[in-house]
């Protein structure tokens, strides 16, 4: 399944992408709107620092569109073929879905975005400790 070390891995986890042992935010339920975004500066464990330059996340908006469209998508798909409901509904469960999974969409956009970027490194987990 999901390895420690894996690119998957820290997306899906929200962990630090080069340690792999720490969150990156600092409330673990996205659905607690006002820390949704909230990270922590660095990684505790290795010290990696997660805003690698100011306005670092902003790319992270553009793999957001992309995310999106994989959960309209999906929704589509269910309400229309599996469900086998109307367009129209079809639409309403669209805007359903990416209004209820708006905050997982964000922060799995940001973990996208920062494994772009970043990559495990095995000797952290030994050194650091």
């Amino acid at each position: 399944m999901l390895k420690k070390g894996s690119k998957l891995y820290s997306i899906l986890t929200g962990t630090c992408p080069k340690c792999h042992n720490e969150r990156m935010y600092k409330v673990r339920n996205p659905y607690k709107l006002n820390a949704t975004l909230k990270m922590n500066e660095t990684c505790a464990h290795c010290g990696t620092r997660y805003k690698i330059e100011p306005s670092f996340f902003y790319g992270a908006m553009y793999v957001s569109y992309g995310v999106g469209i994989g959960f309209a998508f999906a929704a589509f798909f269910v309400s229309r073929y599996l469900i086998g409901t109307n367009l129209l509904t079809s639409f309403f469960a669209i805007m359903g879905t990416m209004i209820g999974f708006m905050p997982v969409i964000m922060r799995l956009s940001r973990n996208i975005w920062i494994n772009l970027f970043m990559s495990y490194d095995k000797n952290l987990d030994r050194n650091s400790k």
